[in-house]
């Protein structure tokens, strides 16, 4: 009797558990046996498995062959386990003898020429082999990604064939290395594209300042989405963490990681008949949705009253707590999901409130789409006027700072901040808030008087605060003023446009 170990990942999540793949060649009559939970595109790895080694001139044994993927418990799926289910059954029938398959790990599907062929959760598997300190052998176009997590020992392979002589140590294969990786972000849009809208402009720095949530309000063509989608330009640069947890979701769905533009923000804008599960997930074998594809980006809602409801509050949690579980029968899995909120409409049906074509009752109406706990979320809201013709002619000689230069300032000011409380401001706890939001006895009166008059709740109260300590950190001042709250009351279009109808 002979028995092979080789170690391989499977993908959970974002996670890449090890999974013991363990092959047993007995007498009796020659079958094949996949165990240990495998679903039916694993079960498949026989035909496939089968066809490759024989193609690639490798002596099938007619034996009694007992595959087991351990941990039974875990559920697997995918081709991934083709390359370390057909390396065993070498190694347990002689053919590959004296290795050592302790230090390596190995994913890929085959094809049924030899061939490997990519898979997803590349990044996962590199990342949770290095940290165990193995070398990773895996699909050659799956190395870039790979590459992308520093120290890691990646090993790309074509051919099953060439994993043999690789083992055997008859032609070694040579660790890859990338040398492609962009070390900042190059956007090809700039924040000056947008003609005039200073006050929309200034709330989109605060907001990349302070992790705001932003929801902008005004007529069709006044530049709402261009604003929305010039946000990403003037966040602070990624870091290295932030940029692997982004591309590893991305991995996860298949989606490939370039090397050389990884570091850009995602921007994700999903159409307003977006199921709740296209947003925030689902499916038998979870999968992550839009919320956390835009992790450590920007989720753009546009036409925000004409999303479901329901779908729009199932992003209340998520908005809250920077990740999304998903619970099925059979499994689990929870994704990360920070992400920042740009949200974008019109202020009635028609698209503006004074042509005469609405009642205030139909406008309200057109409003209450979107729930008061969900805008309760929102920190800043801005109205986009219509610039009329003389308007438009001046602003367009100038317009404004470049992309570069506000994220300069957004740079400045978010170190403040992170040297101060170690996370941005709209991540503030409420002892938080009391701690670093202290007010003078007359501005808390005024701020009291504001938020009564407004019919504010209290969380809205204390995201007024958590807006004022960022423009307070732009202005590079240690202590709140009633300047700076007078700014972010400002920010509040939405609500004021509520009291005005619902008072006429």
């Amino acid at each position: 009797m002979s028995l092979a170990v080789v170690l391989s990942r499977a993908s959970v999540g974002i996670d890449a558990p090890l999974i013991t793949v363990e092959v047993h060649l007995a007498n009796g009559l020659p079958c094949f046996n996949l165990v240990g939970l495998p679903e039916a595109s694993v079960r498949e790895a026989k035909d496939r498995v089968r066809s490759a080694l024989i193609n690639s001139g490798f002596e099938f044994p007619a034996r009694r062959i007992t595959v087991n993927l351990a941990p039974a418990d875990l559920p697997k799926e995918g081709g991934r386990f083709d390359l370390a289910i057909a390396i065993g059954i070498i190694a347990a029938s002689g053919q590959l003898k004296g290795i050592d398959l302790d230090r390596i790990e190995l994913v890929g599907e085959l094809a049924l020429s030899g061939e490997i062929r990519p898979i997803k959760g590349a990044l996962p598997f590199a990342y949770a082999c290095s940290k165990e300190g193995r070398t990773a052998i895996l699909p050659v176009e799956n190395a870039n990604e790979a590459a992308l997590i520093k120290g890691a020992k990646i090993v790309p392979a074509s051919q099953l064939l060439d994993v043999f002589h690789h083992l055997g140590k008859q032609n070694t294969l040579p660790l890859f290395t990338s040398e492609n990786i962009s070390q900042e972000a190059e956007y090809e849009v700039d924040l000056q594209d947008v003609v005039g809208q200073s006050s929309a402009k200034r709330a989109l720095e605060i907001a990349a300042v302070g992790g705001h949530n932003l929801l902008f309000t005004g007529p069709p063509g006044t530049g709402k989405t261009m604003l929305a989608s010039r946000l990403i330009t003037i966040l602070p640069p990624m870091t290295d963490e932030e940029a692997l947890a982004s591309a590893a979701i991305h991995s996860i769905v298949g989606k490939p990681v370039n090397p050389q533009t990884w570091k850009q923000r995602a921007f994700r804008h999903p159409h307003h008949t977006s199921s709740a599960v296209a947003l925030v997930g689902g499916g038998s074998v979870p999968r992550p949705g839009e919320i956390s594809l835009a992790h450590h980006g920007v989720l753009f809602l546009d036409e925000l009253p004409e999303f479901d409801r329901k779908v729009l509050d199932v992003l209340r949690e998520p908005l809250e707590s920077g990740s999304v579980s998903i619970s099925r029968a059979a499994r689990q899995a929870q994704f990360p999901a920070q992400f920042q909120l740009v949200a974008a409409m019109n202020p009635s049906p028609t698209g503006s409130l004074n042509d005469g074509r609405c009642t205030s009752d139909q406008i309200l109406r057109y409003l209450n789409r979107i729930s008061g706990p969900f805008l309760d979320r929102i920190d800043l809201q801005v109205d986009v006027p219509k610039l009329n013709g003389n308007e438009f002619s001046e602003q367009v000689k100038t317009r404004g700072s470049s992309s570069k230069d506000i994220r300069e300032r957004v740079v400045f000011a978010r170190d403040i901040a992170l040297k101060r409380n170690n996370k941005p401001n709209t991540m503030l706890g409420s002892k938080e808030v009391q701690e670093y939001c202290q007010l003078s006895s007359e501005d808390q009166r005024f701020l009291q008087s504001a938020v009564e008059k407004l019919g504010l709740s209290l969380r809205t109260y204390h995201r007024v605060l958590k807006v004022s300590r960022t423009i307070a950190d732009l202005a590079n001042q240690p202590q709140i003023t009633r300047q700076h709250l007078a700014e972010a009351l400002n920010y509040r279009a939405f609500d004021r446009m509520l009291a005005q109808l619902a008072y006429n």
